[in-house]
């Protein structure tokens, strides 16, 4: 996605327009108003007197409003503009506004031709960069001084309407205004563009469930305010931190939404423009990263997760009975089963990280009723991990899609088809058994365990899972590790042969608990050597493989997300000092990037390029990479609930100075943490 895109956001509806305020959609610039899955408007040009305007400035006050100031035409240095536009831009009430003012600064009435050109190409977001011919007709009229701009397939029917504050006329293709503008006058105008998901009664399948998208602009300003305000504060003698911390809270504010099924509850979106959607595991880790800041994120998470838990056996979905799904799409593609996204279950690691996550949210918040709450949720997704997950009967989790035509290849976190390989670069049989997935299915037997005796009451189920997790412990220390390398296989293949390239993925195994303490120290070495570490953070693969790419999605790029769950583990086994050089890099990053982390960025050397390079397709902002900030800041102050309580262990780099982290909520009300570098720590 174009680095220079301006957005606005309430949860999942957005726009992304050029820096002047257009949008003119291709394959390659994902422009456009979107939402409910699908590209509204592809097309809004704003002229005057037929000349496109050129952006002076531009400010985004909040998420979810951006002011553009323009001229026409190119301007210079020498040549005063006799006229300029200022144009506001709001999500408000669950639509997209637009108030346009135009200013002339001639010293006599002047005429001006206003025009906007608008359309949709009413794409599903997922198929925004391989486009192909519609299956259903377009339509576009005027009716009543608005602009409906529409699509129908069947059943299957969304429209854009636009209409206006000032009288325009109105044509297939936008609005016109003639207007005279008094000397040194302006003239304004309210544009509204609605996105309707249309019943074949005529009524918005939203109308009555999602009360929520209807905020209005001060409500959304009020709302934030609050967010903030809720929020714990933070102060760094490093400001770098302090402005990355207080971005990652405004993002996240903005990528809370409500799903149809739970209109008056908030979980994340996964990002922009990729995952603006239902998804299992960005919302999981998120709402895992940011407990510190909301907890209210998980319960909504795991309610909407746990609702949509796999019932059945559907090859075309991927699902299982007790499997989490991977994400819900509602686009035409998704509608019409040419894709399997209504949901898809195609990922093998969210299932035990929804019992990670249910532990986590009751020993942070003390709810144990949402813990009764989702039991059977929870003991489902335990025996999707024994029966499903656990294809050749040898107690380990390992994938292969039923879905051959349209699934996932692979389905772990790093889901491209080139992410699991050997290090030679040849890719191995399926079904496979990476090694992140036995460490979350080991870290959910353990905290399955806990619930079962603390929460369930059924200690008889907590004493097996705390064996089973044991015994996989041991078998996984036997079977994946590299003893000629001195670290743990990405992989066993389809014939259980270990798939040797080195990659992030044994950092997961340090945030799971499943390393044997002997091989903890090999396994730091490996992730903060010259192969993974770039200076920025720990790359996807390291440098050496056949398959690394700085610039590929996972095969050399670095995650945030990934770094942090990787800090947390080295914090885990003791290696706080290593924590806090990865905390150091991925916190330095967000500087190059307006203090927003991409999903991904470049995994070239720091001492090579000076500054981190941007992956050019990355979802920005995304869930993941703006709780990645909250996840840090949690290691390097040491937070950990025990019982009642919450303990604060710091180690901080010397670059962060002073950290003060202040009215962290959880069950112990709320308390502050407070770390100092020490003299000699040295970052």
């Amino acid at each position: 996605m174009k680095a220079d895109l301006v957005r606005i956001l309430d949860g999942n509806i957005f726009v992304l327009s050029e820096e002047n305020g257009d949008i003119a959609a291709t394959p390659a610039n994902p422009c456009g108003f979107f939402d409910f899955d699908t590209r509204f408007l592809s097309r809004w040009r704003l002229t005057i007197n037929g000349e496109t305007l050129h952006p002076l400035a531009v400010h985004e006050p909040h998420y979810f409003e951006a002011r553009f100031f323009l001229v026409p035409g190119v301007p210079t240095h020498y040549v005063d503009a006799k006229v300029s536009v200022i144009r506001d831009r709001v999500i408000t009430g669950g639509s997209f506004q637009e108030t346009l003012t135009v200013l002339n600064h001639r010293s006599e009435p002047t005429d001006y031709t206003v025009r906007i050109d608008a359309g949709s190409d009413f794409v599903p977001i997922l198929a925004m960069q391989q486009p192909h011919g519609p299956a259903g007709r377009f339509y576009r009229r005027t009716e009543n001084g608005s602009l409906r701009l529409g699509y129908q397939r069947e059943r299957f029917q969304r429209e854009t309407v636009i209409s206006s504050t000032a009288p325009a006329d109105v044509d297939e293709n936008g609005l016109t205004y003639h207007v005279r503008i008094d000397r040194n006058g302006r003239w304004t105008t309210t544009v509204r563009v609605r996105s309707l998901v249309l019943r074949p009664d005529g009524e918005d399948v939203r109308e009555r469930l999602h009360r929520r998208r209807r905020r209005a602009a001060d409500q959304l300003r009020t709302d934030l305010g609050h967010w903030l305000a809720e929020s714990p504060r933070l102060s760094c003698d490093w400001e770098v931190l302090t402005t990355a911390w207080r971005r990652s809270l405004v993002d996240l504010a903005g990528l809370r939404f409500s799903p149809l099924t739970l209109p008056e509850e908030a979980m994340p979106a996964a990002g922009l423009p990729w995952t603006a959607t239902i998804t299992g595991r960005d919302s999981i880790l998120t709402s895992l990263q940011a407990l510190p800041v909301a907890p209210g994120l998980a319960a909504a998470t795991l309610r909407m997760l746990g609702i949509d838990q796999g019932a059945v056996l559907d090859d075309f979905r991927d699902e299982e009975p007790g499997k989490i799904l991977t994400e819900f799409r509602y686009g035409e593609r998704a509608a019409f089963e040419e894709r399997p996204q209504s949901p898809y279950y195609g990922s093998a690691d969210t299932t035990p990280l929804y019992v990670v996550l249910l532990d986590e949210y009751e020993r942070w918040t003390g709810d144990t009723a949402l813990a009764r709450e989702f039991e059977e949720e929870a003991r489902a997704a335990l025996r999707w991990i024994e029966e499903y997950g656990d294809i050749r009967n040898d107690g380990y989790v390992w994938y292969q899609r039923r879905n051959n035509d349209t699934g996932l290849l692979n389905q772990g976190w790093k889901d491209s088809p080139d992410a699991v390989c050997y290090r030679d670069g040849h890719l191995p049989g399926l079904p496979r058994a990476t090694c992140e997935l036995q460490g979350y299915a080991y870290d959910a037997k353990r905290r399955g365990a806990r619930l079962a005796r603390d929460v369930w009451g059924d200690p008889a189920y907590a004493d097996r899972l705390e064996r089973e997790a044991a015994d996989l412990k041991v078998r996984f220390n036997r079977d994946f590790w590299l003893a000629g390398d001195g670290y743990f296989a990405l992989a066993l293949d389809s014939d259980g042969t270990p798939v040797d390239a080195l990659s992030s993925n044994i950092g997961h195994l340090l945030w799971s608990g499943i390393v044997d303490d002997s091989r903890a120290a090999s396994v730091v070495e490996h992730l903060l050597g010259p192969r993974l570490f770039s200076g920025w953070g720990v790359r996807t693969l390291a440098e050496g493989q056949a398959r690394y790419n700085p610039l590929g999605y996972h095969v050399g790029t670095v995650w945030p997300f990934d770094n942090a769950l990787i800090a947390a583990g080295l914090r885990r086994y003791g290696f706080r000092r290593e924590a806090g050089v990865i905390a150091e890099g991925i916190i330095a990053a967000s500087a190059y990037f307006d203090a927003r982390l991409p999903e991904a960025f470049a995994g070239f050397d720091r001492e090579r390029t000076g500054y981190p390079v941007r992956y050019p397709t990355a979802n920005s902002p995304h869930a993941l990479a703006t709780s990645a900030t909250i996840m840090l800041v949690r290691t390097l102050l040491g937070l950990e609930p025990y019982g009642e309580h919450l303990v604060v262990a710091p180690e901080v780099p010397a670059r962060f100075g002073r950290v003060e982290l202040l009215d962290i909520p959880g069950r112990w009300g709320r308390m502050d943490a407070i770390g100092t570098a020490r003299a000699d720590h040295q970052s």
